[in-house]
């Protein structure tokens, strides 16, 4: 047994035999050893020492006692503060809000209290970060006037604020929730969530808890007919019902979460009943003015202002409105009196110790409004980009860029507002500034009363319906019937003393044309270039003339109105280099007593004392003191704003008695003259020279006429060249004024602003809008016909589509899609050249409109229209039985068969065949066939046409009538199922792709409906008819549904492009959430991106402030130019770094589908003015001989005006205020910041910074 179980031992390994080698000297000789401890050398005291392992001494050192690396000290790195013992300070904490307060109930006619009650308080958690309600606590006292780009606006006025059932129920509108599989995992912000899914077990093990087991002895209402019903209807999914054990069955959902816990088992809670419908519906009322208003004084015994005058009838209609704090839209002539009603606004809101805002669309009105209004009322503060005067008075005067950023950042200036006057709101028609006044008219809270003062526009009922609407609140619209001052209209021919006579009368005070002047002038400037060509030859007119020639036309006429009495006098010209030269070459004129060379001198000595020494010899300074004592004046952008000032405030005092001026001037600037003077009726818009439109015309011409002092006001166009065709003059004079548009378009400012409140949506905002008002006006209407279509829809009974009738749905599509196939294709025909062609004189068509059906016609005659053509047509028709025009009408096929569909089956009369002639839109030929009749249209139309008279009515029809008719009926018998037609692409020669693919859709649609088998089953004819009846109205609820949605907005596609655009580049992200950069673009007003993109890049925090200046002129100068190759290394590196970040963000846009090119990106930055602005920022005085704004026009490829109006422009589009949306203080904030506020107090002090006199 031992044997047998004897041990087997391994295989020794050789490597753990116990021998060693030992070498002897350098021979290659070895001696193998076997005993233990036997030294391993022939050396007498064994092998030195040597150097340890450096990959063991690595492996010691770095991985097994890291701790010693210089990587992990701290002390070179890091700051240590001493830490402060306080342990008070955890006994501090903030306490929760209080939810509840005593309230005293008192006896109800004696007051004496009985005893006290506790209620519940509301809205007790909220903050300016959090909440847009008002009733929110205010914010820091430095942030009260600005507010703060963190902070959330009011609620907008108008929209309905979600209560909470309304947050509740949202999501039950939509679908139901299932607790168990809808819970959210992810947090808004996060890519990665929780996973609750099933891992080993697919039931709760036994002892767990469950949720459904919990909920399971609560009244869910799973069983609740009316919530069944509630969620079967369209829009949600529809479940049944079915009994199961209490076990098995699915957790029922709940109403709403308040329901789990709160709903009592005997109650039912009734559905909230949708809001109804405004009583009155016409938010647009008209006010009349021709009535006067007898009982005002009984009406207001104690108005809260008083004029030395007697208010005129619209002015207290106003005023009566006011007082119930009605909105009013005033639209009066120029100089007609608006003013009055603002003024009245201004002393309410003094007297119920409210504010008032008065926003202008120029700093021109805002400065000369606070002049007015600050002497009138003495509590009126100013508010612009580059000044603040009194920003704690009850009046604020400001442009409407500020209000909108006030409304964004939740200023809390708003809360104590109660009037916001618009004037001027005819400007919202500006194509770049007009979207401004939309955003603020949408954005202003409920509270707020609106007082918009226009000139008169044609629409001013559909401008005030849509505001209306907007605020839910009615808008009177006061109108006045005609000017306080009437105007008369001359042309002016002279240009010389001889001919300083030469004023013709073209429109009379009355509105009468005159075309006896009109013909004397033109017939007084031939005989002068008659006598002008004898002596110096033929020359070719020209509307423009050299200086010479102005000179010699405004000498000439200065000195006839000068004679006449009709001085001070507003001569528009559009050009500011015009105004200057005209201005300049007029110096020898002296218009100025001594009297008043004094007070002006005086004027401008007090005026002046602000700029500095330097600043006072300013060549521009000193030239404009020159052209003032001589009381001539020039005002255009390009002027100081101190000059301007200057200029306005001695033509309001009657000094200045010839004042040049751009059509700025005449925007609201309440400075009338005796006389308006148009150096020219052609203007260039910025992309053309056009005539100048009815409204501007009228702007400016309403500038004549001092209310009071001139029974008329004169009204001149000079005529330098030719005199202006007679129509022209008639379309500018007596023409419509234009209408108020919607130039609302997006920005990534107001998606920003609109995606970092979780409340308000940008999609809201495009629906509010002006441009969606025609689209969006009836969207009650919708939906009550919606509701209506519904219940319909659920009354009717469903069709059989059994057995043979499987296929009668497709066969229904299938209809229609070739009927809207043939309609594109012959929309397509009827666009092209050779589709029009074909139908001259004589072609047989197909008829399909209102009052026939597929019935053939014969062309009579083609005439053109201004938007399209127009076929009068020879058509046959049935016999009228009844004179009843409400009888008659197409007679179409109940029941479409297969012929029916595939051809054209041709109207046939069912008695005696009659005739007509139509006049037909292109839209109304449904074929046009290969057949041509001869026919003479002439002789048909007049025999037409006279036995449509009464004496001729019973006449038969002429020979060449029954002809026709004849013809066209023996084609119909001929072809009942359709006569031939031109084909598209073989006859007509129409090769569009859509036309192509259309024929061949057509064609495989009529093989499916002939191959259709619901036709042969006795059941079709009633079974269409149901069918047909319930798809026609899924489909009008369809287009009634996406009407309602957002996908009908025009704007949506560029809003998603742009939202791709904001997430590509890092400012949102993915849930939509607005990121660090998106708040600091919130702050900005303009090149948001690329500003930001500046910033974060931290391009100009190594910039010196006169290079900063230098850079950021390219944001804000509107004339292109070259930078030119002088330029420093460090400006011409800046310049290229922001147009590579241009170009970047260019093509960024452009990869997310918008429609601007890089090109057109990159264009809009004008570096022209670098180098001027650089050197204006150092202070050089030298290098042209002559002070900063001494420099010639040409210089730096721009005028002299630019460097005047950039400086003043980029300081407030980069405030401070950025900091307050970023948080806590970064390094890159630091250094930008500290880089910009050295550029901004740099400018403070210079002449361009003193916006205001005042």
């Amino acid at each position: 047994m031992m044997e047998t179980e004897r041990l087997v031992l391994p295989t020794p390994d050789p490597l753990d035999l116990p021998l060693r080698a030992l070498e002897l000297g350098c021979t290659g000789r070895w001696e193998l050893l076997n005993v233990p401890g036997a030294p391993e050398s022939t050396l007498p005291h064994g092998l030195p020492p040597c150097a340890p392992d450096l990959q063991q001494e690595a492996e010691q050192l770095f991985l097994s006692s890291p701790a010693w690396l210089p990587l992990h000290g701290v002390e070179h790195s890091a700051r240590k503060w001493q830490r402060k013992m306080d342990p008070w300070s955890l006994l501090a904490a903030l306490g929760a809000p209080v939810p509840s307060d005593l309230q005293a109930q008192r006896h109800p006619t004696t007051g004496q209290i009985l005893g006290y009650k506790e209620v519940l308080l509301e809205n007790t958690n909220l903050s300016a970060t959090t909440s847009l309600s008002l009733r929110r606590p205010p914010g820091p006292a430095s942030q009260s006037l600005w507010g703060n780009p963190t902070q959330y606006p009011f609620w907008p006025g108008g929209m309905d604020e979600p209560s909470i059932t309304d947050l509740s129920t949202r999501e039950e509108a939509e679908e139901e929730i299932d607790f168990e599989k809808d819970l959210l995992t992810v947090p808004p912000g996060f890519k990665k969530g929780v996973d609750f899914a099933p891992k080993d077990h697919s039931a709760p093990a036994p002892g767990l808890l469950s949720l459904s087991r919990l909920l399971e002895p609560l009244d869910l209402g799973g069983g609740d007919e009316d919530e069944s019903e509630a969620v079967g209807q369209p829009g949600g999914a529809q479940r049944d019902v079915v009994s199961a054990p209490p076990c098995s069955a699915p957790l029922a959902r709940a109403s709403s979460l308040e329901d789990l816990v709160l709903k009592e088992a005997s109650t039912a809670v009734a559905p909230r009943e949708p809001p109804k419908p405004p009583p009155q519906e016409e938010w647009a009322i008209p006010v009349d003015v021709t009535s006067p208003v007898g009982d005002f004084y009984r009406l207001i015994p104690q108005p809260a202002f008083q004029w030395a005058f007697e208010p005129d009838v619209f002015q207290k209609q106003a005023i009566l409105h006011l007082e119930r704090h009605d909105s009013v839209f005033v639209a009066a002539h120029t100089s007609a009196g608006k003013t009055v009603v603002a003024e009245y606004a201004i002393a309410l809101a003094q007297k119920h110790m409210t504010r008032t805002i008065y926003t202008s669309p120029i700093k021109a009105l805002s400065n000369q409004k606070f002049r007015d209004f600050r002497n009138t009322f003495g509590d009126v503060g100013l508010l612009t980009g580059d000044v603040q005067l009194h920003p704690e008075a009850s009046c604020l005067i400001m442009t409407t860029e500020i209000l909108r950023s006030m409304l964004y950042s939740g200023s809390d200036v708003i809360r104590d507002l109660e009037w916001v006057i618009f004037d001027e709101v005819h400007y919202i028609n500006d194509a770049e500034r007009g979207v401004v006044w939309e955003e603020v008219l949408i954005m202003l809270p409920d509270h707020v009363s609106i007082i918009l003062l226009s000139a008169t526009v044609p629409n001013a009922l559909e401008f005030a319906d849509w505001i209306g609407r907007l605020k839910r609140r009615q808008i009177y619209v006061i109108s006045t019937v005609a000017r306080p001052v009437p105007l008369e209209h001359y042309l002016f021919t002279g240009n010389s003393p001889k001919t300083q006579g030469e004023l013709f009368l073209l429109l009379d005070s009355r509105g009468s044309f005159h075309t006896k002047g009109y013909y004397a002038a033109v017939e007084a400037k031939k005989e002068r270039m008659s006598k002008h060509a004898q002596t110096f030859g033929a020359k070719q007119p020209t509307n423009q003339g050299g200086p010479a020639q102005d000179r010699g036309v405004y000498l000439s006429l200065l000195a006839s109105l000068r004679a006449r009495e009709q001085l001070p006098v507003v001569v528009f010209t559009f050009s500011r280099g015009r105004c200057d030269e005209q201005a300049s070459g007029l110096t020898s004129l002296d218009l100025t007593t001594s009297s008043e060379k004094s007070e002006i001198h005086l004027f401008l000595q007090r005026c002046l004392a602000r700029l500095r020494g330097s600043d006072r010899q300013l060549p521009q300074v000193l030239h404009m003191s020159e052209l003032l004592h001589r009381g001539l004046g020039v005002h255009h952008s390009g002027i100081l704003p101190i000059l301007k000032e200057i200029v306005e405030m001695l033509f309001s005092r009657g000094l200045v008695k010839v004042l040049f001026a751009t059509e700025t001037f005449a925007m609201g600037v309440n400075m009338p003259a005796r006389t308006v003077v148009f150096d020219s009726m052609r203007k260039h818009d910025g992309s053309t020279f056009r005539d100048l439109l009815p409204g501007e015309y009228v702007q400016m011409a309403g500038r004549a006429g001092r209310r009071g002092l001139d029974p008329t006001g004169t009204v001149i166009l000079l005529c330098k060249g030719r005199v202006p065709e007679m129509a022209d003059l008639h379309r500018m004079m007596m023409g419509k004024p234009s209408q108020l548009q919607s130039q609302f378009r997006l920005t990534y400012t107001m998606i920003l602003n609109l995606l970092r409140v979780d409340a308000l949506r940008v999609e809201d905002m495009m629906k509010r809008s002006f441009s969606e008002f025609p689209s969006r006006k009836d969207s009650k209407a919708h939906e009550q016909a919606l509701a209506e279509l519904t219940k319909r829809l659920g009354a009717l009974e469903e069709p059989d589509v059994t057995g043979q009738l499987v296929d009668l749905p497709e066969y229904y599509s299938w209809g229609e899609e070739l009927t809207e196939t043939r309609s594109l294709i012959q929309r397509r025909i009827m666009e092209s050249v050779n589709g029009l062609k074909s139908l001259s004189v004589g072609r047989v068509v197909v008829v399909k409109s209102r009052e026939h059906h597929n019935a053939l016609g014969v062309i009579l005659q083609v005439s053109s229209t201004s938007t399209s053509r127009v076929f009068t047509t020879l058509v046959l028709c049935d016999k009228p039985m009844s004179e009843d025009p409400q009888q008659k009408g197409p007679a179409s096929p109940d029941v479409p068969y297969p012929d029916d569909l595939v051809g054209f089956k041709l109207f046939l009369p069912e008695g005696p065949c009659d005739h007509t002639v139509a006049k037909l839109q292109p839209g109304d030929v449904a074929a046009i066939t290969t057949k041509v009749l001869r026919v003479n249209g002439e002789k048909i139309l007049e025999d037409f046409s006279k036995r449509q008279q009464p004496k001729f009515k019973k006449d038969p029809p002429s020979a060449a009538v029954t002809t026709a008719v004849q013809e066209l009926l023996r084609l119909a018998q001929a072809h009942l199922a359709g006569p031939p037609t031109l084909d598209p692409v073989n006859d007509l020669q129409l090769k569009d792709v859509s036309v192509v693919e259309g024929g061949l859709r057509a064609r495989k649609l009529e093989e499916l409906i002939r191959g259709a088998q619901c036709v042969h089953s006795p059941r079709f004819p009633a079974q269409y008819v149901k069918l047909r009846e319930r798809m026609q109205i899924q489909k009008e609820m369809e287009r009634l549904r996406f009407l309602l949605s957002d996908q009908s907005l025009l704007l949506l596609p560029e809003y998603h492009q742009r939202v791709e655009v904001l997430r590509t580049l890092g400012y949102v992200d993915e849930a939509g959430t607005v990121k660090l950069a998106g708040r600091v673009a919130c702050a900005m007003s303009s090149h948001e991106l690329l500003l930001t993109e500046l910033m974060f890049d931290n391009a100009l925090s190594a910039l010196r402030p006169e290079e900063i200046a230098a850079l950021l002129s390219g944001l804000v100068c509107q004339s292109p130019g070259d930078p030119g190759d002088q330029l420093p290394s460090t400006l011409k590196q800046g310049v290229e770094r922001v147009q590579a970040v241009a170009k970047r963000i260019g093509e960024v846009q452009v990869a997310c589908g918008l429609n601007q090119t890089v090109e057109e990106f990159v264009g809009e930055l004008n570096f022209g003015l670098v180098e001027v602005v650089y050197e204006w920022a150092r202070g050089m005085v030298s290098s042209w001989g002559v002070g900063p704004w001494g420099w010639p026009a040409g210089q730096g490829g721009a005028t002299q005006a630019c460097p005047i109006q950039s400086p003043p422009r980029f300081p407030h589009s980069l405030s401070p205020s950025w900091q307050g949306s970023l948080g806590p203080p970064r390094a890159w904030w630091c250094a930008a910041s500290s880089a910009w506020l050295r550029c901004v107090a740099h400018f403070e002090g210079r002449p361009v910074w003193w916006a205001s006199l005042c």
